[in-house]
């Protein structure tokens, strides 16, 4: 049991202003594998003051020295990697090999970037009679989520500490504990008090007040479109900045010349990576009518190989889900599929076998989906995917823009240069074509629906600066 009852600001740990604590529960067994603070809008705004003091101190210093803590905390990060793989896998549910690899690699991967990052930024430049500097925006709320808790959690930080901003963190409450790994590390690399505070609690009480706090000059948000819609409101009333990582429905384009045993394959593997907890989830696969047999044939084998169970256990290719109400909703998803007349080609709505304890489903594929079926238009961040037929290469990309969402895709043929026109045509903020490989330097962020601003990378970093211009 892994008790936290203290909060991170200032410098130190501190004691909530209120006694209530949240329960973090371990996806697989369903049992209690820790508490953390239920923190309130009084500790939130402690948090955010003590970010304000820190603020100018920490905006003078040099952007290289600003890297070389950015640089520590990946350092340190990367000692706890087996620690913080083990816990996410608890928390979260994901196989404990792909935790390591994904879920404690790529925060340290983050901070470690940022000293070369920093030299790419153009921080002064000369436009005519002008010189144009860019400075930090100030103090920044990160609100993050809990598919990949600390990923997230990096991808925020790291760049807003380069920059020069100071950042209160509030982590989802439902895998919360990693978060606190973080701030033990800030706290013994001596990161100057307040430039990185922790308040944790729920989204009602300690989001809102860090999206509506007039001292809180960004947040940085990303989850669900209808909390990110309500953030958006909040931080209105102050015009603060606001950036977005939110849903996704992303369409795998599958064109006629393709190597189709391995567009599908990987395309299953993509749409049920993190048990389909990824908001950039190819969860629509768009096929030649033609072809839709075969494809459901490849599909059906390559579902019925990802094995879920403990994701302790070398055999699991597939964890739980995180909750038990993400595996009701999720189980809702896949009930609404059948009813309305999608073609079940292997899954189900009922529990996996030797599998009732834990948060589990049956990794699920339907065929012969409508585009205006409710999996063909609905987030189910769970691992579920909608085979959906087309007729003609225009309709397909028409069928793969037809959502509110616009976050990821991707594309597959045998000839490069045609897939990257198809590419070009959709409206979403990434495309993997022929599997190209996810780069955590190039942006990440949506169209549409699915937010506004970018992570990760140079680009990630921008979205923390402010553009003054000085006429000389």
């Amino acid at each position: 049991m892994e008790i936290r009852d203290k909060l991170y600001m200032d410098g130190a740990w501190v004691e909530s202003t209120a006694s209530d604590t949240i329960a973090v529960i371990d996806s697989t067994t369903e049992e209690v594998i820790g508490t953390i603070p239920s923190g309130t809008a009084e500790d939130a705004d402690r948090a955010i003051r003590a970010a304000r003091r820190a603020f100018d101190g920490w905006a003078r210093t040099s952007p290289t020295e600003r890297a070389k803590y950015t640089s520590r905390i990946g350092e340190a990060l990367g000692a706890r990697m087996a620690e913080i793989g083990q816990l996410i896998a608890h928390e979260v549910g994901m196989p404990i090999n792909l935790s390591m690899m994904i879920q404690a690699g790529l925060p340290a991967a983050t901070f470690a970037s940022m000293a070369d990052l920093v030299e790419q930024v153009r921080w002064e430049e000369t436009v005519g009679n002008s010189m144009v500097v860019r400075e930090p925006v100030g103090v920044v709320g990160a609100i993050t989520p809990w598919n990949y808790p600390l990923h997230q959690i990096a991808a925020k930080v790291a760049p807003a500490l380069a920059a020069g901003c100071t950042v209160v963190l509030k982590p989802s409450e439902v895998a919360p504990l990693n978060a606190f790994v973080l701030a033990e590390v800030m706290h013994d690399i001596g990161l100057p008090p307040g430039i990185f505070n922790l308040v944790s609690g729920t989204g009602p009480e300690v989001g809102e007040a860090i999206a509506s706090h007039p001292e809180v000059d960004m947040v940085s948000f990303t989850g669900s479109t209808r909390a990110g819609k309500r953030v958006s409101e909040l931080a209105a009333a102050t015009v603060k900045r606001v950036t977005l990582e939110l849903g996704g429905k992303s369409a795998n384009v599958i064109l006629p010349d393709a190597d189709f045993p391995r567009a599908v394959s990987t395309g299953v593997t993509m749409c049920f990576l993190n048990s389909g907890q990824t908001c950039s989830a190819l969860t629509r696969m768009l096929v030649p009518r033609d072809r839709l047999a075969e494809v459901e044939e490849i599909a059906a084998r390559a579902a019925e190989t990802s094995t879920p169970g403990d994701p302790f256990e070398s055999t699991t290719r597939i964890g739980p889900l995180v909750s038990a109400a993400q595996r009701e909703r999720v189980r809702g998803y896949i009930q609404a599929g059948i009813d309305e007349g999608a073609k079940l080609v292997t899954g189900g709505s009922e529990p996996p076998e030797g599998l009732e304890r834990g948060f589990f489903v049956r990794p699920t594929v339907f065929s012969e989906v409508r585009r205006d079926m409710t999996i063909a238009q609905e987030e189910i961040f769970g691992p579920v995917l909608s085979i959906i037929p087309y007729d003609t290469e225009d309709e397909a990309i028409e069928i793969a823009n037809d959502s509110i969402y616009g976050l990821a895709g991707a594309v597959w043929s045998a000839d490069t240069v045609h897939a990257t026109a198809v590419a070009r045509r959709m409206r979403t903020g990434q495309v993997d074509i022929n599997g190209g490989s996810f780069n955590l330097l190039a942006p990440f962020g949506g169209f549409k629906q699915s937010g506004h601003g970018r992570e990760l990378g140079k680009f990630g970093l921008e979205e923390y600066l402010e553009t003054k211009s000085l006429q000389l």
